[in-house]
């Protein structure tokens, strides 16, 4: 089992890749990440994310129980529940976290032997343009996730591998041929 860290700014399309690696890639399963933000329109609570209080993120902290966990646009609480690792190991299967800077970090530091991969967009204007073109966001937001994404893409080096999102399936193509040289040692 490999522990695979996708990381890259907001609307950069990790979740689409995410989504192309599950439909077409038996081998692997993604973490679902505890948050404290409000579920979107058709977001299950259990399937795309684990809903919780604040109150209760901090519980999981406070007993240990999370891999990882920040803090996303100074507002909303994110985490992986140790627990996931737990359920990619008793399937056999290699585990996508698809986290933000501050989540891959703390992965990087518990866990230096994580394939840590890092999603450019093609440009900054594409990504503004795919922020808005999803349209779940105010435009408050769009400026809060576009300035984070600066801060983003300034640490993109500190990531093993990183890879653009210029086609869709291409890039998901990578992310499993990288996770097949890391599992060959190549």
């Amino acid at each position: 089992m490999s522990l695979v860290v996708l990381a890259g700014p907001a609307g950069v399309g990790k979740g689409s890749i995410v989504r192309w690696i599950l439909e077409n890639q038996p081998g692997f399963t993604l973490s679902v990440s505890a948050t404290t933000r409000d579920p979107r329109p058709g977001e299950v609570d259990g399937v795309h994310y684990h809903f919780v209080t604040v109150d209760k993120f901090q519980e999981l902290i406070d007993k240990n129980q999370m891999l990882e966990w920040a803090q996303v646009h100074g507002k909303h609480f994110y985490g992986t529940p140790l627990s996931e690792l737990a359920r990619a190991e008793a399937e056999g299967k290699h585990l996508l976290l698809e986290i933000d800077l501050q989540g891959a970090r703390q992965v990087k530091a518990q866990m230096p032997h994580a394939l840590m991969i890092f999603i450019n967009p093609p440009s900054f204007e594409e990504l503004e343009r795919r922020l808005r073109f999803r349209a779940t966001e105010t435009e408050e937001q769009i400026q809060t996730r576009l300035t984070t994404a600066r801060t983003e893409l300034a640490a993109a080096g500190e990531f093993d591998y990183q890879l653009t999102n210029l086609d869709l399936e291409a890039c998901a193509r990578e992310v499993v041929e990288l996770v097949s040289k890391a599992e060959r040692g190549s």
